[in-house]
């Protein structure tokens, strides 16, 4: 008993002298293994404990114990002492120099035009509406005089789903066996929305339901849907804005001299449209837009389409319940991507859905 007690206390303080000796954090570690790691020398010694006749081993525990407690305490506080001095730094620090900037986080570039062409917009007197990517095909389709075997109703060019998907709102005549016009017609069968121009049916069936009429000025940016193979001027899917102006005596004239407005703005004072005869099931007459500036004239081109427009049909004022002979109004549909690439002089719509940083820190 008493040659293990004897040895305890001589032990204990060469381990203490050993841990507070410890230069670094690597040193301490041995020097942690050396004294009370599993193989330490005070392990051996407590592990001698077992050895006593029973009368002898609470005391010798004790002492045992108090010696290991306050090597744990000294091994501790030069851990602290050292990680602390390994933080500081190695060179004087100029308390007077500037702060270095934290690097924040930028809209993508996308986002950035979006959010120009919906304030020049804004200027203007048009407010920003939405609707569901998942739509039926009333909406998508039918309401907007597209013809049943239209091409981009094929289950080529346009991605189906199965019926049990969110609830998709009521039809114009509302509930309980309503005879609306297009009751029950593509309503049951739904897609991810191949343009945002199934909005401006949603947002006039919403207005007439409410009792209220035109003047009606939305812009509807989103995400839309079709099936492309991706290249370097394709993408299944895609961010597109629909513009929809309705009121009384709105001509072509008025079309285009908002889409110039707009244009400009976004794309620079020198920019010049122009309107080309072309064909939409839910316009007429209908026009492809085409554009010119000092970023065209780069690609040694002299014009470049850009969107499709034109007056509301007929049939689609009495799709949803207007009088087209009260009422006119114009409608318009481009890709964001198409602009984004022509403003910032990208060659690949790829790029903007990489999410490669080095690419979006330019923007």
């Amino acid at each position: 008993m008493a040659g293990l007690l004897d040895e305890i206390e001589p032990l204990k303080q060469s381990a203490l002298a050993g841990l507070k000796a410890a230069p670094d954090l690597a040193a301490l570690e041995q020097a942690k293994g050396n004294w009370i790691g599993p193989n330490g020398r005070f392990t051996a010694l407590m592990k001698q404990l077992g050895t006593l006749p029973k009368e002898e081993k609470p005391a010798a525990g004790r002492a045992i114990n108090a010696a290991k407690s306050e090597l744990e305490t000294a091994l501790a506080e030069r851990r602290s002492e050292l990680e602390l001095a390994a933080a500081q730094p190695k060179e004087p620090t100029d308390f007077s120099a500037p702060g270095r900037r934290r690097t924040l986080g930028k809209l993508h570039p996308l986002a950035q035009l979006t959010e120009d062409i919906v304030r020049s917009f804004r200027k203007i007197g048009f407010v920003v509406a939405d609707g569901p990517e998942i739509e039926d095909e009333y909406h998508c389709f039918d309401a907007l005089n597209t013809p049943a075997d239209h091409p981009a109703r094929d289950t080529q060019d346009t991605f189906y789903l199965a019926n049990n998907e969110p609830n998709i709102s009521p039809s114009p005549g509302g509930e309980g066996g309503a005879t609306a016009p297009g009751e029950g017609r593509g309503r049951e069968t739904l897609l991810l929305r191949t343009h945002t121009s199934s909005v401006q049916i949603r947002v006039m069936e919403q207005m007439k339901k409410a009792g209220k009429e035109p003047p009606i000025r939305i812009i509807v940016p989103g995400r839309v849907y079709r099936r492309d193979n991706a290249d370097a001027t394709h993408n299944p899917t895609f961010q597109q804005i629909e513009g929809l102006y309705v009121d009384k005596n709105v001509t072509v004239g008025d079309l285009k001299g908002t889409v110039e407005f707009v244009f400009k703005e976004v794309l620079g004072e020198e920019t010049k449209i122009r309107f080309r005869p072309h064909y939409f099931s839910y316009t007429e007459p209908s026009f492809e837009i085409d554009f010119s500036n000092a970023l065209v004239k780069k690609l040694g081109k002299d014009w470049l389409e850009i969107a499709g427009c034109g007056m509301v049909h007929p049939a689609v004022f009495e799709e949803v319940g207007y009088d087209p002979e009260i009422w006119t109004g114009w409608a318009f549909g481009f890709g964001i991507e198409r602009i984004a690439m022509l403003r910032y002089g990208i060659n690949d719509i790829r790029l903007f859905y990489e999410n490669d940083l080095r690419f979006l820190r330019q923007f």
